[in-house]
């Protein structure tokens, strides 16, 4: 099997209403999804949900000629080569653009030897993993967590039983959500709450100080992904814990961060971190520091599918929620592109399906994203 071409989708969708944290309303939505396609006619897909066009820039100026005509079983030596090229740019796009088209050449491997990503990476401890919806998201006017009690209770009926509201509005305005949230859910379902670098960290303190009543399983993204003195602070100072890394890239950033004692929980991207291959390095730093990891998600079906695979293969961790870590996000907001395959949902017991089907068990024609593509381009 050798690749034959790349082709990239530019897609998006208008999210309405438009759906907020503490830091930015998302007006609209926009992914790189990558076609990877070979000489078999199979094609491996990887996904860029930040950055996607300068992400697209780096693959067809500088990437493409590196993977097109390569072996996708060949994916740890070409992520190598590829990272040895990266130079200044470690944190941003190119990294993206490595990531998604490690994603790719991964699910072409595990579809050449006709066995999933995760029985490629070595096997799957699990046929499950446990769901948590996340959302609700913060509305625009006077009363922004006004509408979460709808929202949860929806969420409540699909059989969600943890979820990760977005906070940050104030400390005050958090603690009063939070309080009317554990009434409403009981004290058997899951809460966390997701910040999204918003806060100083003194304000992150007093905010986690006023939810902590309401048994939160961690508090995500308190402060800047580079303020790793503020990531400190709050976690020395609270008692819940603190998680994040979707934003961190790197084995290195994530070392900094845990040498400096600022995070519980892991959450890295693999759109970002670079895929299957630059994940992988950051669970053996999780495992050195015993800490649970899970991976953050929060995009297409392809991100998705790809996060399944790599959940299976991380060691339970109990944190004091429903069900052992890892969990995996689902975006509940009302995205079509997560359900281009369908409904995403938890089963009867607040769980997801870990695909056992060839690469990562996607079922993706190109042709189904055309209400939603704005540009296709081609390296060959």
């Amino acid at each position: 099997m050798r690749v034959t071409e790349i082709r990239g989708h530019h897609v998006g969708f208008v999210p309405a209403p438009a759906i907020g944290n503490a830091r930015t309303m998302i007006r609209r939505r926009d992914f790189l999804l990558l076609e990877v396609a070979t000489d078999t006619g199979k094609s491996g897909w990887g996904e860029v949900f930040s950055s996607p066009d300068a992400a697209a820039a780096i693959i067809r100026s500088r990437y493409a000629q590196v993977v097109i005509g390569a072996a996708p079983a060949r994916y740890r030596a070409l992520w190598e080569h590829m990272v040895a090229n990266l130079g200044y740019d470690r944190r941003g796009p190119a990294m993206m653009a490595i990531s998604a088209l490690d994603m790719a050449l991964c699910d072409l491997a595990a579809q050449e030897r006709g066995v999933s990503v995760a029985a490629m990476l070595g096997g799957a401890l699990r046929s499950d993993v446990f769901a948590y919806g996340s959302g609700p998201f913060i509305t625009e006017g006077n009363d922004p967590y006004g509408h979460y009690a709808d929202v949860i209770e929806r969420a409540l009926k699909k059989g969600y039983r943890a979820l990760k509201p977005r906070a940050g509005v104030g400390p005050r305005a958090d603690g009063a959500m939070l309080a009317q949230v554990r009434k409403l859910v009981g004290p058997e379902i899951g809460l966390m709450v997701d910040i999204n670098q918003a806060y100083t960290a003194r304000a992150a303190i007093a905010s986690a100080h006023r939810m902590e009543a309401s048994d939160l399983l961690w508090i995500e993204e308190p402060v800047g992904p580079e303020d790793i003195a503020g990531y400190a602070e709050v976690a020395k100072a609270v008692s819940t814990a603190v998680a994040g890394g979707e934003a961190l890239a790197s084995a290195a950033a994530f070392r900094d961060v845990l040498v400096a004692g600022s995070l519980s929980i892991l959450q890295p991207d693999l759109t970002v971190c670079g895929g299957y291959t630059g994940f992988l390095g950051i669970a053996a730093l999780a495992a050195a520091f015993d800490l649970p990891i899970m991976p953050h998600v929060f995009g297409t079906i392809v991100n998705h599918q790809a996060a399944l695979q790599v959940a299976s293969l991380l060691p339970a961790r109990r944190g004091g929620g429903p069900a052992p870590y890892p969990y995996v996000e689902v975006d509940i907001s009302g995205n079509p592109l997560l359900s281009l395959q369908g409904a995403v949902g938890p089963t009867a017991t607040g769980t997801l399906k870990i695909p056992d089907l060839a690469g990562t068990g996607l079922d993706l024609d190109a042709a189904r994203l055309e209400p939603w593509r704005s540009e296709t381009w081609v390296c060959r």
